[in-house]
């Protein structure tokens, strides 16, 4: 039995009649009564409630391929439909409709089922981990959400899968080449190879060749942002940091506002194991961290709007104002820059070429899944180059992991020592890299490298290879308003409250911070002491308001 299937308890659940009473008071509306048959929510259908079975039973499907529809589970008296796409109101995953004697039930909205989930602890917990496991048995059934017709180690394929991946949404790919129903789609639609992928949304629409923002914005994860609403608090990033602010900020009744450009958990997200973080003795995934805690700020009512870019920070005066991509703005009394840092790239001519062709900046089970049984490079020697190692490393033929110092100078002393366990990793001390071979079409053939202490130059045949080599604060956007050290990272501190910046009501925490430690717990830790300042600093704007 898989470890998901055994609490299947859990994932359905059944209220006793004191918890169903209990349940009652924080309803969003009547109850209703749906016939035999009758669709109660539709796959992809937005606000979808969840909905509470009083009498009757519910019938859930999910989308299985693409024109297959499957039953997950019953829903009997007692029971509650939804998954953790009904705490934001996002599309649903998966449908319901009435069963054979019909339904009775009632709603609860959004915004009534985070008030159930902080009103009642008990029925809380028994939600939310409903909700998860849920969430998480559609990703390990495979069928669900998201379908990607195309080559599956395609650049654009793997961008796309990447990103949902990142998102926690489940997904499927077919490949055109030998799916049946992939490629009779892709007939039927005159879709030209150029114009591959196609992916078809949960609720129906069908995209070629998408960008990740046209992605998300069929798949209903990007908010509309009312550009004259205030928000007490608008948070840049949804790393660790960022993730922290909202949670404790949306907690403690301030609205929050969460804006990333690429997805939740920021580079920790991309770790396949963190070790060293508090109350995990046997570790984590970073995007199971992530998840937990994207998890958590919505279930406090936080707003995570992903992906949309911030261009600028506008601070003439009146609301500090970001400038978003897609002509948003954002007003907000206060600014968090937790946008953490990038991915520092070598100088090579050609290097953009094959990102995302060969060249990656993290490791996933997708990168995994497409570089199995092969010889792959490895360029860097901090902690997060070590926990992909250790987690690539079981999956490939060779491992070679290029650095130019020794390892005992930059990695913790456990991975160094799990590194020197793997009989297939070479450690290649002195080197780094000095070029790239291949084409657009066929993707990274070749890597060459340069030992430092004489220049000599070895080509090595590769189709994978990882670039570790550490990142750059991510806080160009903010200059305008903002100081910065000589390397770009926020100052912070000159104002008396420890985490604000030289602009009044923009604080900077985390890995974009001048002086912080670049630890997970650290960046936590900001992400809380920064909403007990933001209390402090709007405290002292009422106290001025009223002398």
């Amino acid at each position: 039995m898989t470890s998901i299937a055994s609490r299947e308890h859990q994932m359905f659940p059944t209220l006793t009649p004191g918890q169903m009473d209990l349940a009652r008071r924080f309803a969003s509306g009547p109850e209703r009564r749906f016939q035999p048959g009758e669709v109660i929510y539709a796959i992809g259908a937005t606000d979808a409630p969840a909905w509470l079975v009083l009498q009757g039973s519910i019938e859930v499907i999910r989308r299985d391929g693409l024109t297959h529809e499957a039953l997950i589970t019953t829903h009997h008296e007692g029971q509650f439909s939804g998954e953790v796409n009904q705490l934001a109101g996002l599309p649903a995953i998966a449908g319901g409709h009435a069963g054979p004697q019909g339904c009775t039930a009632l709603p609860f909205d959004a915004a009534h089922l985070r008030a159930l989930m902080v009103g009642s602890a008990e029925l809380g917990e028994i939600v939310m981990r409903a909700l998860i496991l849920r969430r998480v048995g559609l990703i390990a059934e495979g069928g669900a959400g998201t379908i990607l017709i195309g080559v599956p180690d395609s650049r654009e394929v793997v961008e796309l899968q990447g990103f949902l991946n990142r998102a926690g949404l489940p997904n499927l790919v077919l490949d055109v080449r030998d799916d049946q129903e992939g490629r009779a789609l892709a007939v039927r639609t005159g879709v030209l190879p150029e114009e591959l992928p196609l992916v078809v949304c949960p609720a129906g629409p069908v995209l070629k060749r998408p960008t990740v923002e046209e992605l998300a914005a069929c798949l209903g994860l990007v908010p509309e942002i009312d550009p004259e609403r205030i928000v007490d608090v608008a948070v840049v990033g949804a790393g660790p940091a960022g993730l922290a602010t909202a949670v404790y900020a949306a907690s403690e009744g301030l609205s929050v506002l969460v804006l990333d450009a690429r997805a939740m958990g920021g580079q920790a997200g991309a770790s396949a194991r963190i070790e060293n973080y508090l109350g995990f003795p046997t570790g984590i995934s970073g995007q199971a961290l992530a998840g937990r805690a994207f998890n958590q700020a919505l279930k406090f009512g936080a707003e995570v709007a992903i992906p949309i870019a911030v261009e600028r920070l506008d601070c003439d005066g009146g609301a500090l104002t970001l400038a978003c991509a897609g002509d948003r703005r954002v007003k907000a009394r206060a600014v968090v820059i937790a946008s953490g840092a990038r991915y520092r790239r070598p100088d090579i001519p050609n290097l953009a070429e094959f990102e995302g062709a060969g060249v990656s900046y993290w490791v996933s089970a997708v990168e995994a899944r497409l570089c199995a049984g092969e010889e792959v490079a490895l360029v860097g020697g901090g902690n997060s180059a070590g926990q992909a190692v250790v987690f690539l490393a079981p999956q490939v033929k060779t491992l070679h992991l290029v650095v130019r110092r020794d390892l005992e100078e930059t990695m913790s002393r456990y991975l160094i020592e799990r590194i020197h366990a793997l009989a297939n990793v070479e450690i290649h001390v002195g080197s780094e890299i000095a070029g790239l071979e291949g084409s657009r079409a066929r993707g990274l053939t070749a890597a060459t490298f340069r030992d430092r202490r004489d220049g000599a130059l070895h080509t090595c045949p590769l189709r994978h290879m990882f670039l570790f080599i550490g990142a750059d604060p991510n806080a160009d956007w903010a200059r305008s308003c903002v100081e910065t050290d000589g390397k770009g990272f926020v100052v912070t501190g000159s104002r008396g409250l420890p985490l604000e910046t030289s602009m009044p009501g923009v604080f900077a925490i985390g890995d974009v911070r001048a002086g912080s430690t670049k630890r997970v717990a650290a960046a936590v830790g900001e992400g809380a002491a920064v909403v007990a300042q933001i209390h402090s600093l709007f405290a002292q704007q009422a106290a001025r308001a009223t002398a």
